[in-house]
């Protein structure tokens, strides 16, 4: 099932939502609090200082969770985000984020961030 445009805006739009990795008993893991950007009816999430979080190699491991955003919460699997989406991404945040300063968006769009990118798909 794909994003709905209502789900797209929404979690788009927020400023943090809540992700969460399954662990490998099937339940939830805390959600962690995380920046999210879209682009066109994808919505991304990069883990800062790259795939050393713990938070990315967990979601990696299990290639699925749930996302959260207000009152909207979907199960998503966790795909690598393709190497010419990139650019794209990194715009998408600069947008979003930018106003927090070099400092702290520098830790969304560094080498190491890019690299730890996921595109966040729903099932089915």
């Amino acid at each position: 099932m794909a994003w709905t445009t209502d789900e797209l805006a929404r979690i788009g739009d927020a400023e943090e939502v809540g992700v969460a990795s399954r662990r490998p008993d099937g339940t939830l893991r805390p959600y962690v609090t995380i920046w999210v950007v879209r682009v066109a009816d994808d919505l991304y999430v990069r883990a800062v200082n790259g795939r050393s979080n713990p938070w990315f190699r967990r979601a990696a491991a299990a290639g699925e969770g749930s996302i959260r955003s207000g009152e909207v919460e979907r199960e998503v699997a966790f795909h690598h985000a393709a190497p010419s989406a990139a650019e794209d991404i990194t715009a998408a945040y600069h947008a979003k984020y930018d106003r927090y300063g070099p400092a702290v968006v520098g830790t969304v769009v560094s080498a190491a961030a890019v690299d730890a990118t996921f595109v966040l798909v729903p099932p089915g």
